[in-house]
């Protein structure tokens, strides 16, 4: 069995052809303030994130068939860079307050953020592969969490168990009802068997990469916030086997669990309907 992980070794910055056109925060220190309110999307605007959400879902499908034990996480990085910038779109993450890759990958005890880099998957590994596009001025964002060959069963529970939380996220929105009871479907899932890592959230998306809504995936009393039809946002829900606290590496970006135990992510960037939501991302079939 794997032990702690370490950081490995990253590569350099992966070049992207100046006819793409870059967001407004990529390599720059003034990332531009969330919007003070959240926003109702217009028509021409939902198409452009759909669009965006398309070509992200793409990346995944990508991605997912490289996964396997031997593989690095920077190879990973790679396939979905070139896959990104085949589409025409800039990798989100990329410059993103200086982060220096186009995914974010996640193996075991990382929570979030984690940056590709030597690191060799192993048998019975899990990780989470997190892809957001920027393309026609609009941001898709997505991630979901594999199995490596021969997962213990315990954690394979903790990914089937995320998986859920994620869908009775979904199937709980609706116009009307407050930002808390998307949480509250998820800690009615997970049902006290696992933590819900609660210091990171979904958020409202669009133009900008993370807008003014969001989405915490525990019933928080304070998100008090009425969804309405045409906000699109997404819903993230990290969900851990130990008591889901955090710590951060040196690097500033990768947070795991501090007591080492296995964590899975699923996301999907949702629309909300007048009846419902749409999720415009979409994951790869597993076995």
């Amino acid at each position: 069995m794997r032990g702690p992980l370490v950081a490995g070794d990253v590569g350099p910055v992966r070049a992207v052809p100046e006819t793409i056109v870059r967001p407004p925060y990529a390599w720059r220190e003034d990332v531009p303030a969330r919007a003070s309110r959240p926003v109702r999307r217009k028509p021409e605007e939902v198409e452009a994130i759909r669009r965006s959400c398309e070509a992200a879902s793409e990346v995944l499908a990508v991605i997912a068939p490289n996964i396997a034990a031997g593989v690095t996480t920077a190879e990973l990085d790679r396939v979905g860079h070139e896959a990104i910038v085949r589409l025409g779109g800039y990798p989100s993450p990329l410059g993103y307050r200086g982060f220096p890759t186009s995914i974010c990958t996640a193996i075991n005890e990382v929570i979030c953020h984690g940056i590709p880099d030597s690191t060799e998957l192993e048998d019975g590994d899990i990780i989470s592969v997190d892809v957001t596009v920027y393309r026609d001025g609009h941001h898709g964002d997505l991630c979901q969490t594999f199995l490596v060959g021969d997962v213990a069963p315990s954690t394979r529970a903790l990914v089937a168990t995320t998986r859920r939380a994620l869908l009775a996220a979904l199937a709980a929105i609706r116009p009307g009802i407050q930002v808390m009871e998307i949480g509250a479907a998820i800690e009615s899932e997970v049902a006290g068997r696992y933590a819900i890592v609660r210091e990171f959230v979904g958020h409202e998306i669009g133009p900008e990469f993370h807008g003014a809504l969001i989405i915490p995936h525990f019933r928080d009393p304070s998100a008090r916030t009425r969804i309405e039809q045409g906000m699109v946002f997404t819903v993230e829900p990290m969900i851990a086997i130990g008591k889901g606290r955090v710590r951060v590496w040196e690097d500033g970006w990768t947070a795991v669990t501090a007591d080492g135990s296995p964590c899975a992510q699923f996301e999907h960037t949702v629309l909300v309907t007048a009846t419902g939501c749409e999720a415009l991302t979409s994951h790869v079939a597993t076995t």
